[in-house]
C-alpha cells in the first residue's frame, strides 16, 4: 500500500461510520456523530443576520432540523439520487437542506444567489433537479421566469414562505426529528457543483460521500481547525468553498462557525473578528486585497488577539498581501491551493512550515503532486527544479471529482499517464515548494518566452500606487504577443501620465525588459467571479473583441 493510501485509510477511520458499520454519510460525519459522542450541546453555527440580530444553532438542533427537512423531502416523494437545488445566501436553512438532503441520499446542489435566470436555468437544464430551496424574492426574479422551461422540477421550497412555493419553516414543523439514515456506499453521489469552462457550457464536477474524509483531514492539517475553534469562512455558499469548508469541514470537525449573511465590509468584519473571537480566519485574495487598501490604520481599533490562523484561496496570494498580513494583522496569511475538480485543499502553506511569500505552498499528505510536460497521450514528469510545466496530481485522494455529469469524454480528458491534470501551470523549487505560474491558457508567450501573468501582476503590487492588477497578452507582429496589465489604484492616487511611467519604469526594473509590460491600462472594475478570480481570459476577450464564453459567475452577474 502507497503511503498516500495509508495515509487516507488512517483518516477515514477517524470518521464514525453509519451506526452497524453501514457506510459513510457525510451528514452523520458532520453532525449526527457529535450529537451520538455526547457533543450536541457544542454550538455548531452562529449566525449573523443582515440586521444585526445573532443566533447560535446546536449540533443538536441542527441534527434536528436536517433530519425534519429529510422526512419533509421524502413525504414529497424524494429520495436516493434526486438532486436538490438551493439557491441562498449565507443563512442557516442552507445548511439544513444540505444536510438534510445528504441524509436522505439525495444530491445537493448549490447555485449561486447572484444569477439571473438564464445560468440557473442552464444548470438545473443538465442536472434536472426535483426541488429547489430558495427565498420568495429569488424565486419571483430568477426561478419564476424560466419555470416553463423546467418541467422536471416538481417543488420549490421557500425558505420565507409566500406564494409560489413550499414554505420551508411550515414543512419542518410538521416532520419528525427522527430521521434514520439508510446505509450509505462512500463511492455514491452526494455534491454537484458547478464550473465553468474558457468556452462552452457550464461542467458539473460529481463529488461523492467519501470527500468527508479529506474535508475533516485538509481542514485540520491546511487550516490548523480545531474542535474548540471558532472558524469563520467567508466564502460564497454558491462557491465550493462555500460547501467543502463552509459547511462539511468545519462541522466534520466539530468546531463552531460564523455564518455572516452580509456582504464584505471592511470595518463590520474586523469587528466580526474581534467580537466573536474568531480562531481561523479563511477567505480570498479579492478580500485581503479590499482590507488592505481600507488602510493599515482600521485594523489597529480592534483586538484580534484571538485569531490564530488566516489562510486564502480563490486565486494566487501575492507575496505583498502575506507580508501585509504580517506586519499590520500582526500574523501571516497562508496561501493554498485547490481547485472544484479536487473538492479538498490539496497544496498549503501550513501552520507547522516556513512560509515563502508567493509560493502555493507543499502538497499535504496523501496528495502527491508533480510538475509535468504532456505528450500526446502520456505525460513526462518534470524533475529538474523551477522548470515550468503543468501541475498534475496523481489520483486516489477522497474528495476528487468522480466524472463530469453527463460528460464523460470531456473528463476523461483530464487524466493522462496516470495523473490528473490540473489545467494550472507552476513550478517546484528545491525545497518542493509550488509556485503558480497562470491557467495553461493565460500564459504569455512573447518573443519565445513564457511569461506567468502572476509574475507580472505580484511585480506591479508592489507598487505602493497599486491596489489590483491583471496581466494579459495582446497580439505583436514582431513578438507573437506582448504583455499588458490593468491595474487599479489606491486611494490617493491619480491616474496621469507621471504615475504611468513611473509603473513602466517600475515593472521593467523589477521584470526585465522581456517580461515587463509594453501597455498598463488603469481599470477600477476588473472582472472577477465571486469567488475573487480575476477573470483574465475575460479580459482578453473584451481586449480583442472575441466572445466571452460563459460569463454567469461574474462578480454582479445576473
Amino acid at each position: 500500500m502507497s503511503e498516500a493510501s495509508q495515509f487516507w485509510d488512517g483518516a477515514r477511520r477517524e470518521l464514525a461510520e453509519l451506526p452497524g458499520g453501514h457506510g459513510l454519510n457525510i451528514a452523520h460525519v458532520a453532525v449526527d456523530q457529535h450529537v451520538l459522542q455526547g457533543n450536541g450541546q457544542r454550538i455548531a453555527i452562529r449566525w449573523i443576520g443582515s440586521g444585526g440580530s445573532r443566533s447560535d444553532i446546536s449540533y443538536q438542533d441542527l441534527s434536528w432540523s436536517a433530519s425534519r427537512f429529510a422526512n419533509a423531502l421524502k413525504a414529497l416523494g424524494i429520495g436516493a439520487g434526486d438532486r436538490v437545488f438551493s439557491l441562498l445566501g449565507r443563512v442557516p436553512e442552507l445548511h439544513i437542506a444540505a444536510l438534510g438532503t445528504w441524509k436522505l441520499r439525495a444530491v445537493f446542489c448549490p447555485l449561486f444567489s447572484a444569477f439571473g435566470p438564464e445560468p440557473v436555468k442552464a444548470r438545473m437544464s443538465i442536472a434536472k433537479p426535483v426541488v429547489i430551496v430558495t427565498t420568495s424574492r429569488l424565486f419571483v426574479r430568477k426561478i419564476q421566469p424560466i419555470l416553463a422551461d423546467l418541467p422536471f422540477l416538481k417543488h420549490v421550497i421557500l425558505t420565507d414562505g409566500g406564494a409560489g412555493g413550499l414554505d420551508f419553516n411550515a414543512l419542518l414543523a410538521a416532520a419528525s426529528p427522527s430521521f434514520e439514515i439508510e446505509p450509505t456506499s462512500p463511492e455514491e453521489l452526494a455534491i454537484l457543483h458547478f464550473t465553468s469552462g474558457t468556452t462552452g457550457r457550464p461542467k458539473g464536477a460529481m463529488h461523492v460521500h467519501a470527500a468527508a474524509i479529506a474535508h475533516r483531514a485538509t481542514a485540520i492539517h491546511a487550516l490548523d481547525l480545531k474542535p474548540e475553534d471558532i472558524y469563520w469562512c467567508t466564502a460564497d455558499p454558491g462557491w465550493v468553498t462555500g460547501t467543502s469548508y463552509g459547511i462539511i469541514a468545519p462541522l466534520a470537525v466539530g468546531c463552531t462557525l460564523i455564518l455572516d449573511e452580509e456582504e464584505f465590509d471592511a470595518e463590520r468584519w474586523y469587528s466580526t473578528l474581534e467580537k466573536h473571537r474568531v480562531n481561523v480566519w479563511y477567505t480570498a485574495p479579492t478580500a485581503i486585497r479590499m482590507l488592505i487598501r481600507a488602510g493599515d490604520e482600521l485594523p489597529k481599533r480592534f483586538n484580534l488577539s484571538a485569531l490564530r490562523f488566516i489562510a486564502s484561496v480563490g486565486e494566487p496570494l501575492h507575496p505583498e498581501a502575506v507580508v501585509w498580513g504580517q506586519q499590520v494583522l500582526g500574523r501571516p496569511i497562508h496561501d493554498n491551493w485547490w481547485q472544484t475538480e479536487t473538492g479538498g485543499i490539496m497544496i498549503a502553506n501550513t501552520a507547522d512550515m516556513k512560509i515563502k511569500p508567493g509560493s502555493m505552498g507543499l502538497a499535504l499528505p496523501g496528495i502527491e503532486a508533480a510538475i509535468v510536460r504532456r505528450k500526446d497521450d502520456a505525460v513526462e514528469v518534470i524533475a529538474e527544479n523551477d522548470a515550468e510545466g503543468e501541475l498534475a496530481l496523481r489520483p486516489g485522494w477522497p474528495s476528487m471529482f468522480r466524472g463530469y455529469l453527463n460528460e464523460d469524454e470531456r473528463y476523461k480528458k483530464c487524466f493522462a499517464g496516470g495523473w490528473y491534470l490540473t489545467g494550472d501551470m507552476a513550478t517546484k523549487d528545491t525545497d518542493g515548494y509550488f509556485w503558480f505560474v497562470g491557467r495553461a491558457d493565460d500564459v504569455i508567450k512573447s518573443a519565445g518566452h513564457l511569461i506567468g501573468p502572476f509574475e507580472v501582476e505580484s511585480a506591479l503590487l508592489a507598487h505602493p500606487a497599486v491596489a489590483e492588477a491583471a496581466a494579459i497578452g495582446v497580439p505583436d507582429p514582431v513578438a507573437g504577443e506582448v504583455v499588458k496589465a490593468y491595474v487599479s489604484l489606491r486611494p490617493g492616487h491619480a491616474a496621469d501620465e507621471a504615475l504611468m511611467k513611473e509603473l513602466m519604469a517600475h515593472a521593467r526594473k523589477k521584470l526585465g525588459p522581456a517580461v515587463a509590460p509594453r501597455q498598463i491600462a488603469i481599470s477600477e472594475d476588473l472582472p472577477r467571479t465571486r469567488s475573487g478570480k480575476i477573470m483574465r481570459r475575460l479580459l482578453k476577450a473584451r481586449e480583442l473583441g472575441l466572445p466571452e464564453g460563459d460569463t454567469s459567475t461574474l462578480e454582479g452577474a445576473t
